[in-house]
């Protein structure tokens, strides 16, 4: 069955070729069909979340998923955009590349985290392709790239090990070169953060200026001590004893992430139930898991049903539930402390992230921190949930920079 298709030879080295998205109709009737073959468990015991995804919920989406959602319509959104496949390290590397007409434009790389894919962004990229139509001045332009990382989406799934962040790092300054520019700003939330931190790490001389909604500025002591579950120490403020706390609370709730960081392979029923993916995938912290909750119970915060679906389906449609699982296998860094960031680094800082980071934690991270900005909402997903406050703090943190 065809998922997508190329319209040009296969590439040889460092070509680029055009890519569309095309899944066959066999394909979602497939979907379907699973969908409503779904085995559903008992009610959970509680009345709240602390037993995980509620089966009021599960359902819901089950049921709107089978009979009223679309899946044409965001493939109609993604093939609006100029998409490529090119070859890198020997694997395909699918990504969207939107040129702005405006003189001046700036390039910047945009990296998704787990479990988003380039779902994620597509509510940014015409903001900031387009600013003047979008509040903003030509000043405020930038010509967007957004790959799906390796194992994602349309991207090639490594048949070796090998491939962490380090080497996706090195593959996106591959992928920027190619396209022409050698120095150029990167963004990045969730797996994206700590790629594109650990880019600026070890490419400095490429990056113009560093965008992060997951500041990667847990002081590593602190980290190592909420991850064990140990009170907050003495000597914090207000501020970083709620941030501490908060990251601590979370690391009670990431065994999602420790079941692929280490058998990635035994999640076979990711690849199987579609339901069981969505179940999955939605559970990825509990502040995001309510957020989507209501969203299917009718109240949109940022997040609509056809926003969970899109990201959902796309994994199903593509079979990366286990391959996307693998980089939490590969990758060998702990998740919130410093990476050795010496560029200049802008902060979004949003209150329902896994740590809302306080700024004197993102000082002492970043010593060129040339922007910072608290959010009053949003959450781990910001690009994706609260789209008009990411493009107001790429343009305002990288404004100084241009």
């Amino acid at each position: 069955m065809k998922q997508a298709e190329s319209t040009a030879a296969p590439a040889t080295g460092a070509d680029i070729r055009p890519f569309k998205v095309n899944f066959s109709q066999a394909e979602l009737d497939d979907l379907k069909r699973r969908i409503l073959a779904t085995k559903f468990p008992e009610k959970e015991a509680v009345n709240d979340f602390t037993q995980g995804v509620p089966l009021a919920t599960i359902k819901e989406l089950a049921r709107y998923w089978a009979f009223d959602y679309d899946w044409r319509k965001v493939e109609a959104k993604l093939n609006s955009y100029p998409q490529f496949i090119t070859e890198i390290d020997g694997l395909d590397i699918h990504f969207i590349h939107v040129k702005s007409q405006h003189a001046n434009a700036a390039p910047l790389i945009i990296n998704h985290g787990w479990p988003g894919s380039i779902i994620e962004q597509l509510k940014i990229i015409d903001p900031l392709v387009n600013p003047t139509a979008y509040g903003g001045t030509e000043a405020d332009a930038y010509h967007v790239v957004i790959p799906s990382m390796p194992g994602y989406g349309f991207s090639g799934k490594p048949t070796s090990t090998g491939w962490g962040p380090e080497r996706i790092a090195r593959a996106w300054v591959t992928l920027m070169n190619r396209l022409g520019y050698e120095k150029f700003f990167v963004q990045g939330g969730d797996w994206g953060a700590i790629i594109v931190d650990i880019l600026a790490a070890q490419s400095p001389d490429n990056v113009l200026g560093l965008h992060t909604n997951m500041a990667n500025a847990v002081p590593a002591e602190l980290d190592s001590a909420a991850a064990a579950g140990k009170p907050a120490p003495a000597g914090l403020s207000a501020e970083e004893k709620a941030a501490y706390e908060q990251l601590s609370f979370f690391y009670k709730h990431v065994y999602y992430a420790y079941y692929m960081g280490t058998r990635p392979q035994t999640l076979v029923g990711l690849t199987d139930s579609p339901v069981g993916l969505a179940a999955f995938m939605i559970d990825h912290d509990p502040w995001s898991l309510e957020l989507i909750a209501r969203s299917f119970s009718g109240v949109n915060e940022g997040l609509t049903r056809d926003d969970v679906l899109d990201n959902v389906t796309l994994f199903w449609l593509t079979n990366t539930g286990v391959s996307a699982s693998r980089l939490y296998w590969e990758n060998k860094n702990p998740f919130f402390p410093p990476k050795g960031v010496k560029v200049p680094v802008a902060v979004s800082a949003f209150p329902d992230e896994l740590c809302p980071m306080p700024k004197s934690w993102a000082e002492k991270a970043y010593p060129k921190l040339v922007y910072y900005k608290k959010r009053d909402k949003g959450g781990h997903f910001a690009a994706w949930e609260q789209p008009k406050s990411i493009v107001e703090d790429i343009r305002a943190g990288f404004k100084s920079l241009r």
